[in-house]
């Protein structure tokens, strides 16, 4: 590491899907201005060769005691874990990703030695699979850790609007993509000669609904449906016109991207997924639910479809609008490109730094 830069710390509980693609991108481009050392746990969705994403100089080091689920002994464990390792990095900037990073980062920080920063990646207060009384409870905590000394960074304007109502020591940065990088993994992808094909790609998970997905396909019987991804929920896809391809390497998700037609998001809650970002650079149509992040990026009937029910889904997909792929493609391009995000994060550490 060199001598005279910022050292920042990323704690990262969430180290799978949208997340990882998020922190590698974020993370590979201000390692060009600081020193970059990410704390994070490894999931089932993380990558096997997860390392190898990561630019060799950023220092990765695994958190043992990260779980899913609320064990209370265990989160002390991991508050006791993550302070050893801030102690020994002595960062300038740490900064929680994840609802869980940012429940025991801002017990094990106060904010006020060093700068905090905390991005939700979608409040767990949101996730519609919890009932009325255990959400307001992640509310309730939400609400008493936002007074903590520490700035929130939503990842999209409806996640900010949210964050508001905890605190006023907010912002937003919308995520993205390197489309550098997607431009140059693309030029190796082979697009070849296959049927018409609706595609989705993540956890086969409550939040991204898979029985709506199945409903659609069950509803479109002579059309092919894809799932890249995998998950608990896989047996709520058994629409005979459904693949799914359980977890496969990133060259080959998107290979089977390229090689689909129409991508569609049929989740319940979202913050902003970087695989519709990605469908939009690949000029795929767009079709997604109607929840906060979707409805951020795709406005209904100028860039995409923005749908509540499994007959608004089938519409837009036989409707199958071409001009909404180039609106999708240029709006990317403007506003969801991983430097003007870096750039922005940047601003937002050197600000708070020059306090």
């Amino acid at each position: 590491m060199l001598a005279g830069r910022k050292k920042i710390l990323y704690v990262v509980e969430s180290m799978g899907g949208g997340v990882f693609t998020y922190i590698v991108d974020l993370a590979n481009t201000l390692v060009d201005i600081y020193d970059m050392y990410i704390a994070y746990a490894v999931l089932k969705q993380t990558p096997a060769n997860y390392k190898a994403y990561f630019d060799k100089r950023i220092k990765l080091i695994e958190v043992k005691n990260f779980c899913r689920e609320i064990r209370l002994t265990r989160e002390l464990t991991t508050v006791k874990e993550i302070k050893q390792i801030a102690d020994e990095i002595k960062p300038d900037i740490i900064h929680l990703h994840s609802s869980k990073a940012g429940v025991i980062g801002r017990i094990a920080f106060d904010g006020k030695k060093v700068p905090l920063f905390y991005t939700p990646h979608g409040y767990s207060f949101l996730m519609k699979d919890a009932g009325v009384i255990k959400r307001s409870v992640y509310w309730g905590i939400e609400k008493i850790f936002a007074k903590r000394d520490c700035t929130i960074i939503s990842c999209s304007r409806g996640e900010y609007q949210e964050s508001l109502k905890l605190t006023s020591n907010a912002t937003y940065v919308n995520n993205a993509i390197n489309i550098e990088k997607m431009k140059g993994r693309l030029k190796e992808v082979k697009e070849e000669k296959h049927p018409f094909t609706v595609f989705t790609l993540g956890r086969i998970c409550y939040q991204k609904n898979p029985v709506q997905f199945n409903k659609i396909a069950q509803a479109m019987p002579d059309t092919k449906f894809l799932w890249i991804g995998d998950g608990d929920l896989k047996s709520e896809l058994y629409s005979p016109n459904i693949e799914i391809t359980g977890w496969i390497d990133r060259e080959m998700a998107l290979k089977k991207s390229m090689n689909a037609d129409v991508f569609i998001l049929t989740s319940l809650w979202e913050g902003l997924p970087i695989s519709l970002l990605e469908a939009m650079y690949m000029k795929k149509l767009c079709i997604v639910s109607n929840v906060t992040g979707n409805r951020d990026v795709i406005q209904n009937r100028e860039n995409g479809y923005v749908c509540d029910t499994v007959e608004d889904f089938v519409i837009a997909i036989k409707e199958n609008n071409p001009r909404y792929r180039e609106q999708a493609y240029r709006d990317l391009i403007n506003h969801y490109d991983t430097k003007v995000q870096a750039k922005r994060y940047a601003d937002i550490y050197n600000e708070r730094l020059g306090r």
